[in-house]
């Protein structure tokens, strides 16, 4: 289930490392391991920081086919390559497509392509530099006549002619051993507003909570499309001190580009690569660019995806591109048997909310599962707004239709969103809005434990408790009637519909409170458990009594999704269906503050509390238990706890059985009954 981590020191408790670096290779052999850098202490301690750039030696050369220059251990820190500096042998280096192992003095030589991004592989035990925003350095973007044309975010300049080197520092890591690392689903900051949103949940609880991580990794959608806004996003980041890795969105691309291999030129500016590696401890980290924009004839040629031929609007698809999978199969191949690949993505390989669609899963996920065959592997991504943990086994009916996978071989995660539902909702005790998801959990971010015998997951939710791990509530009649009528209005023409929802939070009655009526026409107690996978047991006991088992409302063995008011989170969708915020107005005269706006979109101006934007109409990983009709009045405390393997999660609700529903408004007419008297002296 979930693991709860403190520190990385907690994981040093899991077990010993998987395995042990081995010495140097010849140069020759690209699947052999990276020599150890020497042992650290064995409890990790903060990162300190290595502020340097990589050292790329201008070239005049406009006919040079071949990129060289050198790995160097960097002594100095200063990112110089200095005589007395040594090679680093065995490191992996890489064209964006060939990948090569540096000799023995640490020398590479590489294809030249006209437009690529040359990178080097932080190898386990060392360490690349960053810049002062913990912006990892280790490539260099070579596209000698920059972006074809001017582009909104400004695109990339000219680099002129091929280096004669380009050198990669490396420092030895003060840390080895297990590690841990966040993983940061769509903080999708549209605004300077949203990008303090971000510093006051998801960065702050990183550095409150004293976790030191050994890097932060976004998988996606790490801005809202105004890439403008990206150097302060990085900047406040940094507060987390740990190495910032970014994966590429399809918020992060150029809107204006007309071609896919130009769409990440700010990106590249502005960051670095579209798509790369790194190792850390025992695990190849595979960041991937799966968003194809603007897609066309190519994407087109498979079936459901007619929308990359459109002329009047440029769209994006889910896939691999043909070069980016060249270069994975040669990186996998370069890679030593026993290291587990991470990989690393914005665009879903599959997915539970939109497990139909074509554009927002991963068209060529067949070839990526063959490529891993035999391996260690786990997936992360983000793009769904959604927390969706798939297990080796697991999948749902629209996958073989989609992308022609079934039974997943390896576990698949979608990390939720440190944006939770794009920022919606009202704001929660620190001004940052509540932003519940499409599948229900808060706004929040995975903490991936690794380099053990075992790895970790566990979730940690943002506006909350960090150790909450689950939503509890109750599916009444009345909640299910009150979330139909509600989903009714939703579903009309907003230009027609009245302007007023049918009902608001107000009209649905306490779920926790249930009359003899309710419990006969069906009620259940739902536990929305964050991180559960069909892995989890999820079992729950009445006053003290026996452990009872619940039942998960979807199988993931091929079964369609279950949608509608008998599926729905009653815990989220409470929350969700009324938001107040867009009701507020002031006289200040700025019409920017009044109601509230989302995005890119500007705020319509003040308008009646309704739904969010995200409804909790669907889940694969709620589990429900259905009340006994018989239960007789009291007062009843439920405790569910949810096990996977060894770890145990748990949550509590209390609620009431009544033979009356009571009045839940004052009493005027007790209190008016009687009066109170003049004072007596």
């Amino acid at each position: 289930m979930t693991r709860r981590l403190s520190s990385p020191a907690s994981l040093l408790l899991a077990a010993l490392l998987a395995s042990a670096c081995a010495s140097p290779p010849p140069a020759a052999d690209l699947a052999a391991p990276v020599p150890a850098a020497e042992p650290a202490p064995a409890a990790p301690q903060p990162l300190t920081p290595y502020f340097a750039r990589i050292e790329v030696i201008p070239g005049a050369d406009e006919t040079r086919s071949t990129v060289t220059g050198r790995v160097f251990h960097d002594l100095s820190r200063d990112g110089r390559a200095q005589p007395d500096e040594p090679g680093v042998p065995g490191v992996l280096v890489s064209n964006g497509r060939e990948i090569t192992r540096t000799d023995t003095e640490g020398r590479y030589s590489l294809p030249a392509r006209d437009d690529m991004s040359v990178s080097v592989i932080q190898p386990t035990g060392w360490r690349t530099p960053t810049d002062e925003n913990w912006i990892p350095q280790f490539a260099y973007e070579h596209k000698p006549a920059g972006s074809p044309k001017p582009l909104r975010y400004g695109g990339l300049p000219p680099t002129g002619p091929l280096p004669e080197a380009i050198n990669f520092p490396l420092i030895k890591a003060e840390r080895t051993g297990p590690a841990v690392c966040a993983v940061i689903g769509d903080s999708q900051a549209y605004t300077n507003t949203e990008i303090g949103y971000f510093r006051d949940s998801a960065v702050h609880d990183l550095v409150a909570s004293g976790l030191d991580p050994d890097c932060l990794i976004y998988v996606g959608d790490v801005m809202g499309d105004d890439l403008g806004l990206m150097p302060r996003m990085q900047a406040v980041g940094a507060a987390a001190r740990a190495p910032q890795y970014y994966v590429h969105g399809n918020h992060d691309f150029d809107f204006d580009a007309d071609h896919d291999r130009d769409s990440a030129d700010s990106w590249r500016r502005l960051y670095g690569p579209a798509y790369y590696a790194f190792e850390i401890a025992d695990t190849l980290f595979i960041a991937l660019d799966n968003v194809v924009y603007p897609c066309g004839p190519e994407d087109a040629a498979l079936p459901g995806r007619d929308f990359c031929l459109g002329e009047e609007r440029k769209m994006y698809n889910g896939r691999v591109t043909d070069e980016q999978m060249t270069w994975l199969a040669n990186l996998i191949a370069a890679t030593p048997p026993g290291r587990r690949l991470a990989f690393l993505h914005h665009i879903p390989f599959v997915s539970f909310v939109d497990q139909t669609s074509t554009q927002h899963q991963t068209d060529n996920l067949a070839e990526i599962h063959a490529l891993a065959a035999g391996r260690e592997a786990i997936s992360f991504s983000g793009h769904t707004h959604s927390l969706e943990v798939f297990e080796p086994g697991d999948w749902t009916e629209g996958w073989p239709e989609a992308v022609g996978v079934s039974a997943l071989p390896f576990r698949h995660v979608i990390a939720g969103g440190a944006s939770g539902g794009w920022w919606n909702g009202d704001f929660d005790m620190d001004g940052v809005p509540m932003s519940l998801t499409r599948t229900g959990e808060p706004r929040g971010y995975v903490l991936y434990g690794f380099g053990a015998e075992e790895t970790s997951l566990d979730f940690v939710p943002l506006g909350t408790s960090r150790e909450r791990s689950m939503a509890v509530s109750v599916s009444t009649p009345a909640f299910r009637a009150w979330f139909d009528d509600i989903m009714a209005w939703r579903a009309e023409s907003w230009e027609t519909r009245d302007p007023v929802p049918p009902l608001s939070a107000h009209d649905l009655p306490d779920v926790k409170l249930l009359t003899p009526e309710d419990l006969a026409a069906g009620s259940w107690l739902t536990a929305n458990v964050w991180l559960g996978s069909t892995a989890s047991e999820v079992t729950l006991s009445l006053n003290g009594g026996p452990a009872l088992p619940m039942e998960r409302t979807q199988t993931m063995q091929g079964d369609a999704p279950n949608i509608g008011a008998d599926f729905a989170d009653p815990y989220a969708t409470s929350r969700q269906f009324s938001v107040s915020r867009l009701a507020m107005q002031s006289r200040s005269g700025d019409p920017a503050t009044q109601g509230a706006s989302s995005g890119r979109r500007a705020s319509p101006g003040p308008l009646p509390p309704q739904p969010a934007g995200s409804v909790a109409d669907r889940s694969p990983r709620l589990w429900r238990y259905q009340l006994p009709a018989d239960l007789a009045p009291g007062v009843y405390t439920a405790r569910i706890e949810a096990r996977r393997g060894d770890e145990t999660v748990s949550g509590a609700l209390i609620f009431e059985v009544v033979t009356e529903r009571p009045d839940p408004h004052w009493r005027a007419d007790v209190w008016n009954a009687f009066d109170n008297g003049p004072p007596v002296r």
